[in-house]
């Protein structure tokens, strides 16, 4: 495909049938405008914010009491507040729909399958509701869980935020370290924990890992039934009991929702921690629901009763972003366990079966099912696909590429980049606009979103830090344990005053699109120049010898080396003739100062529970240089393989 041309237009109907659309209309009519593209919309969403989340607020059909003002303090991205008047409960508006339609569908690889109408979604929350009420939880206090990604975990949140308590998630996957480096920081009034999981088609034991963490944390336990013994696991667990026993003395009646003020802590996320314990981030509710629909409704053009599917953990933060969806009225879609579990197509099995409308997952999975020969295209029918994301890294071109090739030619793939820290999306799709191979399709609506050079000087076309210039709703309440606000402060604000900077390094495209280059933190400045790690990605990784690469740099010299990692493709060598082809491949499709100085195979690479690779990890390895929390990456034995190198002495 040419990148002369992009890889998708939205049709004359399908942007007329997109609720974008309808909002840009209503806008029009209501403030006497006369909008014509997204780029019109975007524009006026940043310059008239009051204006801007007002009209979201009443298009989204937020519950609530709206307030007086929309913003205060709007100049200061510190002390801003949105809503300031406004009181709402998060699991209000999103216990949306009732009666026998599906409003979670639940897969664990090919092992278990079932699915939840409203009503018993509500029935649960409402039981839980009740325990927790018991319990003595209130406003505030926080409920820790470490599940998969069920209906039941779903359900204990929205328990969780209708009483207005603060929830907490990590996977099951997590070490015991890895969970008390999380929970352990925030004094959680109950936790909540799995009998057992499913990974790879073999079940997971974590009867040990449960009951050494509940007695680190103090608080009553409750074990959820999924794979194992939940009555073996809870007998052996200080202050526990099943779910069943939790809820039994209580009947489902209506649910009771506390309303509270929009920026009550809703959601305590956490950094990845791999260079230190990890921060605690605290979520609001207002902010949080309303950063969500708009993202829901305008950007993917969800409408009630469309199924929707994002691939991850309780661990991620587009858990978060996806049991929002039901705010919209849609249908969630869950899965739980390995995506190549019995194979993969596993996923694509699911999309068809239960016909996703949108199907999120991240870009590594994409280049797994591109590597592995799959093209669902051929395989499945995936005609309600509309709408395909990705996250977690950024997609190559070749992925954007593979998506048409290989999984469906007429679909909008919308690459997408935000994170833990605004558990949103500063740049991502919308329908209004074309597809091109490479680029996320721009910045979100409400989100003053730039690239500026080390001056704080905004630039087009060559690469810089990715900055908001203004505030939003979905900004953190805070930290945890940072009365100050001085960690913070420190995080996003310290390099430009009164200026939200993201720690990404991106560069704004020619159709006004975005690409991100990798983390700012992990670029590579060979000679003083700075490139990203993402350009030397892309290249490689494409090769069919190289399953996977790391980039990082190495002091040498009283400079800066580029040192490339790769894991192979089973049967191939690192050949001199190999390594030659893929400087070759680099030097001609990035550019010669990204070739590497040195190239040298690995049997693994160390990633996060999400899946991210882990640059900083491994500089501080080769560095020699202590790595202070193994415990948040998936496989932290991989860090010894790149222990004492002699190729890297020399």
């Amino acid at each position: 495909m040419s990148d002369t041309v992009p890889l998708w237009v939205p049709s004359k109907e399908s942007i007329e049938a997109s609720p974008m659309h309808a909002f840009v209309q209503r806008c029009n009519a209501e403030f006497g405008l006369e909008f014509e593209t997204y780029l019109d919309l975007h524009a006026w969403s940043i310059d008239e914010p009051e204006k801007f989340w007002t009209s979201v607020w009443a298009f989204c059909g937020v519950k609530g009491e709206q307030g007086a003002r929309a913003l205060a303090d709007g100049d200061l991205m510190l002390k801003a507040r949105f809503f300031p008047d406004a009181k709402l409960n998060f699991a209000e508006n999103l216990l949306s729909g009732e009666g026998p339609a599906d409003a979670i569908v639940f897969r664990g690889e090919d092992k278990v399958e079932y699915r939840w109408s409203w009503d018993r979604l509500h029935a649960l929350v409402s039981q839980l509701q009740q325990a927790y009420c018991a319990l003595g939880i209130g406003e505030g206090d926080r409920i820790a869980a470490m599940m998969p990604n069920m209906p039941e975990t779903v359900a204990c949140m929205l328990a969780a935020a209708s009483i207005g308590a603060v929830w907490s998630s990590c996977s099951p996957d997590f070490g015991e370290q890895g969970v008390l480096d999380r929970f352990g920081q925030i004094g959680p009034k109950l936790f909540i924990a799995c009998d057992a999981y499913w990974y790879g088609g073999k079940l997971q034991d974590v009867k040990s890992k449960v009951a050494s963490v509940a007695r680190s944390l103090g608080a009553p336990v409750v074990i959820v039934h999924y794979a194992g013994d939940a009555a073996a696991v809870a007998s052996e667990t200080a202050k526990a009991k099943t779910l069943e026993e939790f809820i039994k003395p209580y009947q489902p009646k209506a649910v009771e929702f506390v309303r509270l003020p929009f920026a009550h802590p809703l959601y305590i996320l956490f950094s990845s921690g791999t260079t230190g314990v990890p921060k605690c981030i605290v979520h609001s509710a207002g902010g949080t629901l309303l950063q969500h629909l708009k993202e829901h409704v305008l950007h993917c053009g969800l409408k009630r009763g469309e199924k929707l599917f994002y691939f991850t953990t309780c661990g991620w933060m587009m858990w978060n972003w996806l049991v929002s969806g039901l705010a919209v009225g849609v249908t969630l879609c869950l899965f739980d366990g390995s995506p190549f579990a019995p194979d993969g197509n596993v996923l694509f099995d699911y999309a068809q079966a239960e016909n996703f409308a949108v199907f999120g997952t991240s870009a590594k999975y994409i280049d797994a099912v591109r590597k592995g020969g799959l093209t669902p295209r051929t395989t499945h029918d995936l005609s309600s696909l509309r709408l395909m994301t990705s996250t977690g890294s950024p997609l190559s071109p070749e992925g954007f590429t593979f998506v048409y090739e290989g999984i469906k030619e007429d679909i909008q793939l919308a690459s997408i980049s935000g994170g833990t820290d605004i558990v949103s999306c500063f740049v991502l799709g919308n329908p209004l606009q074309p597809v091109w191979r490479g680029e996320i399709q721009g910045a979100g609506l409400g989100l003053a979103v730039d690239v500026w050079d080390d001056e704080g000087k905004p630039v087009r076309q060559q690469k810089g830090e990715l900055v908001c210039t203004k505030a939003f709703p979905s900004m953190p309440v805070g930290f945890w344990n940072d009365p100050d606000g001085a960690k913070y402060k420190a995080a996003y604000f310290e390099r430009f005053e009164n200026i939200w900077c993201h720690g990404d390094f991106a560069e704004w495209t020619e159709h006004g699109g975005l690409v991100i280059h990798g983390r700012s933190d992990a670029t590579l400045n060979p000679g003083g120049v700075r490139i990203g790690t993402a350009e030397i990605y892309n290249q490689v990784e494409q090769m069919e010898e190289v399953a996977e690469a790391l980039c990082i740099g190495q002091d040498w010299e009283d400079d800066v080396r580029v040192v490339l990692f790769v894991r192979l493709a089973p049967g191939a060598a690192l050949t001199d003739d190999l390594v030659k082809a893929i400087k070759t491949r680099i030097r001609t499709g990035a550019s010669p100062r990204h070739v590497p100085a040195k190239i040298i195979a690995v049997g693994d690479i160390p990633r996060t529970k999400s899946g991210k690779i882990v640059e900083l990890a491994v500089r501080e390895v080769v560095h020699g240089r202590p790595v202070k929390n193994k415990e948040a990456l998936a496989n932290p034995e991989a860090l010894d393989l790149f222990v004492g190198l002699e190729e890297l002495r020399v």
